[in-house]
């Protein structure tokens, strides 16, 4: 059977970039960027995201293209006679579900969130009504599980229409409206009376705030934001590698995706920052930002129900083009693996992936006894520790090592596979540094992952 192809390289563009950009850019990015000194974080996050993030997403699109297969059999086609690359695919399977398993449930709150905006559900709150919605959502497990089903039902159902007629089509359409949304709410919040202190606080380099954080503390923020914003390690990128030709070389391809995702974030803090300043509150970290924050501030905002609307329609967009992106890759399993009709794939996963999703809703209500990282974790902290914090930085080693020893597939060919097609040509002098120094840096990541959760 002949394998899909993207109809255009805006396709693959796009869905690449949707399946990077989530809500990670729009409630961590603002946050740790303000924490750690505003413009001056950004040049040092830029120069990681080059040095580090890139060249691992450059990796994983050339295994998937030069296979023209999934994680599930990329590694099976490239492997030499003998070697054991192959078993990585079950971590890479797990990697994928894990992720959705909590993702789904977020993706469900943002449709709730858009719903109650519109319909006026927040009109008259306070903070202290914001933060009691909030709590009132997370003890509610039957309206969790029904918004986390029917983002299940719509992706999967997006899925199975195939690649150019359903996961391509409906991609292109949410990431133009994303981004056009975006702009249209950091211009809003730009001209908001009292923005321009949250402005100058984002976007002006402040060095002491270097100091009082360290600079260790700082390049670790730099480092973890590169990693964890583009999703690679667990061949989420890689599929798309495989539904791509020859005609242009994947540093170029791989650069654009990068800015697409950084422009996101950035814009993120455009929106966010001045709106925090001209209201007079504090940026939060997590979830009590973009739920409990903003929602006060759209409160007191004139239109504040159409601009908050828009946002959570924003948000809803982000999350809805990584859940697509991350079940194409899922269903592809499915395909490679059992040689199932895509129809056939979507039923299937909407039923296994709709239960390995209830631990997450149930964690805060039903199961809200279960602690599993101390007191005030749930089961979602410890499903997202798992996938950003070991099979995130440990699949990007197995990437990084297969692509680059002479015991995988090796440097010479994953280079002629990168440069294949023109635009920018990936550097050969990079091999000492990609062979040696990249994994030290990614182990790095990885324990002091651990450090920072635990100590």
């Amino acid at each position: 059977m002949e394998r899909e192809k993207f109809s255009s390289r805006l396709g693959f563009i796009l869905i690449s970039a949707g399946c990077a950009i989530g809500l990670g850019n729009v409630w961590r990015f603002p946050y740790i960027v303000g924490k750690n000194g505003g413009a001056a974080f950004v040049m040092v996050y830029l120069l990681f995201l080059v040095i580090f993030g890139l060249p691992i997403m450059v990796m994983e699109l050339s295994v998937g293209r030069a296979s023209q297969k999934s994680a599930a059999k990329s590694f099976d086609v490239l492997q030499k006679s003998g070697q054991k690359w192959h078993f990585y695919k079950f971590f890479a399977i797990i990697g994928n579900y894990m992720l959705m398993m909590f993702y789904t449930t977020i993706a469900g709150w943002m449709f709730i969130y858009f719903i109650k905006t519109i319909t006026g559900g927040f009109a008259g709150l306070n903070q202290q009504g914001t933060t009691d919605a909030f709590n009132n959502l997370l003890s509610n497990p039957v309206l969790m599980t029904g918004a986390m089903i029917l983002v299940v039902v719509i992706c999967f159902s997006c899925c199975a229409l195939g690649l150019q007629n359903g996961v391509e089509k409906i991609t292109k359409i949410m990431m133009v409206a994303l981004l056009f949304l975006i702009g249209i709410l950091a211009v809003h919040s730009l001209l908001l009376e009292g923005g321009l202190k949250g402005l100058k606080f984002y976007l002006l380099p402040d060095f002491q705030k270097f100091k009082e954080n360290g600079i260790s503390n700082v390049i670790f923020d730099a480092m973890g934001q590169a990693f964890f914003t583009l999703s690679i390690g667990i061949g989420s990128i890689a599929i798309f590698g495989s539904y791509i030709d020859k005609k242009r070389s994947l540093t170029g391809e791989s650069l654009t995706i990068c800015l697409l995702d950084l422009f996101v974030a950035f814009m993120a803090g455009l929106i966010i920052f001045p709106a925090c300043s001209a209201f007079g509150v504090n940026v939060g970290e997590g979830p009590g930002l973009v739920f409990v924050t903003l929602p006060n501030i759209f409160n007191h905002m004139s239109g504040g129900r159409i601009w908050g609307s828009l946002f959570f329609l924003f948000m809803s967009f982000a999350a809805l083009s990584t859940v697509i992106a991350v079940f194409e890759n899922i269903m592809s399993f499915s395909l490679e693996l059992f040689h199932v009709s895509r129809k056939k794939a979507a039923i299937v996963n909407i039923l296994l992936v709709s239960l390995l999703s209830m631990p997450c809703v149930l964690g805060y209500n039903v199961l809200s006894n279960i602690t599993p990282l101390g007191e005030g974790s749930t089961i979602l902290d410890l499903e997202d520790f798992i996938v950003s914090n070991n099979l995130l930085p440990l699949g990007s080693l197995v990437y990084v090592a297969f692509c680059t020893w002479r015991y995988g597939w090796g440097f010479k060919n994953f280079l002629k596979e990168a440069n294949s097609g023109r635009g920018i040509r990936f550097p050969k002098w990079t091999r000492i540094y990609l062979t040696y120094l990249l994994p030290l840096l990614i182990l790095y990541i990885f324990i002091q992952g651990y450090i920072s959760k635990f100590s």
